[in-house]
């Protein structure tokens, strides 16, 4: 859980929360996304300086405590190859990057890789997921987490939007929740296997 704060609150106050819950210099709004603050196009174009928008970057890169652990964390262990960022929803399978559409040089073998981890994501269930770039497959997204994560040497790092495509969108029905599980597993653990092989 990257966002304990803000998840905590969505159980109390705001159910659709999405960012942190420190208080922001000079604004009555709080709070930062999470998944804005990183240090890999921060601040262009898909995210926001408002901070009472949802996509508000934060002041400076790694601004936020939690942002800050995980850095801290990847910088100290020195040795990870894959890195996946789950999220909800749209039902889509995203590598770097977010922020330009400059392929990454990995391109190929991540778009590869992608296609074949959604194809058996789809042998469980048959749920239907595309992939691409965060660029060209969702929207233009800076200061994200995968396009730092990759920045930084980790190869295979990887996006998935979860369940559904737009029906129930973050409001998923309790009855998907263990197919959606199930499904994830098997899409994860192909990916983990290809990356140790």
């Amino acid at each position: 859980m990257v966002n304990p704060d803000g998840y905590q609150y969505t159980h109390t106050t705001d159910r659709m929360w999405r960012k942190t819950r420190k208080p922001n210099s000079g604004s009555t709004c709080v709070g930062t996304d999470p998944n804005r603050n990183w240090d890999a196009g921060f601040g262009a174009a898909g995210s926001s300086d408002n901070p009472c928008k949802q996509t508000y970057h934060g002041p400076t890169p790694h601004s936020e405590s939690e942002v800050q652990s995980i850095v801290d964390f990847v910088k100290s262990h020195g040795n990870l190859k894959a890195f996946i960022d789950i999220h909800s929803y749209s039902q889509k399978l995203m590598y770097p990057y977010g922020y330009t559409k400059t392929p990454c040089k990995d391109q190929r073998d991540l778009h590869d890789l992608a296609g074949k981890v959604i194809s058996n994501l789809a042998t469980m269930y048959g749920t239907p997921y595309r992939y691409g770039s965060v660029i060209t497959t969702i929207y233009q997204a800076s200061g994200i987490t995968i396009d730092w994560a990759y920045n930084q040497g980790i190869k295979y790092s990887f996006t998935m939007e979860l369940r559904d495509t737009g029906r129930y969108g973050f409001i998923l029905p309790a009855n998907q929740i263990i197919p959606t599980a199930k499904e994830t597993w098997l899409a994860l653990k192909t990916l983990m296997q290809h990356t140790k092989d």
